[in-house]
């Protein structure tokens, strides 16, 4: 059964670069991207992310299915990152999705997970320290990816909080 660990933060708080960080001291690591590039500007993001991970390590870009591919992905990896939980929550609400049926792929996701042997990090905004939205559709993102985050929180094994670069434990570990 793998050990989860999540890691949460606001934007640009480091986050990514902790959880490549954990990874790098793992010799097969799949790296999950639920990134876009609708733009050029995310386009040059994407790439920027890619040159910062070792190119040993195999991408897989899955912006809102993570429960299948999890299933797909098998036992050959020491080490599975996913970056990040709020893009994909971004992805299915834009793509129509209610709250039920994210909740859903995010406990099919869990289930595919806890199968694997390889230690899963995953990554994701913390949602709930800012303003409240002035639209409804920021107010449902804000409240199923708040949702979504609680749901990983309560299943992982250890709980990070980045600031500034700087990681806080908030459950598990060491």
């Amino acid at each position: 059964m793998s050990k989860i660990t999540f890691i949460l933060g606001g934007a640009r708080s480091g986050k990514s670069t902790y959880a490549l960080s954990l990874a790098k001291k793992y010799r097969k690591v799949a790296f999950v991207a639920t990134c876009q590039p609708l733009d050029k500007e995310m386009q040059e993001r994407i790439r920027l992310h890619k040159e910062a991970r070792p190119g040993h390590w195999k991408t897989f870009e899955e912006p809102k299915d993570i429960g299948v591919l999890s299933g797909k992905i098998g036992n050959e990896f020491d080490c599975i990152i996913i970056d990040c939980l709020t893009l994909l929550v971004s992805n299915l609400i834009l793509d129509g999705y209610k709250e039920e049926g994210i909740l859903k792929k995010i406990d099919a996701m869990l289930v595919n997970l806890r199968k694997k042997k390889a230690k899963v990090v995953m990554v994701s905004n913390e949602v709930g320290l800012g303003l409240v939205p002035a639209n409804k559709l920021g107010r449902d993102f804000r409240d199923v990816a708040g949702k979504v985050n609680q749901i990983i929180a309560k299943e992982a094994d250890e709980v990070l909080f980045i600031i500034s670069g700087v990681p806080m434990k908030i459950k598990g570990g060491k």
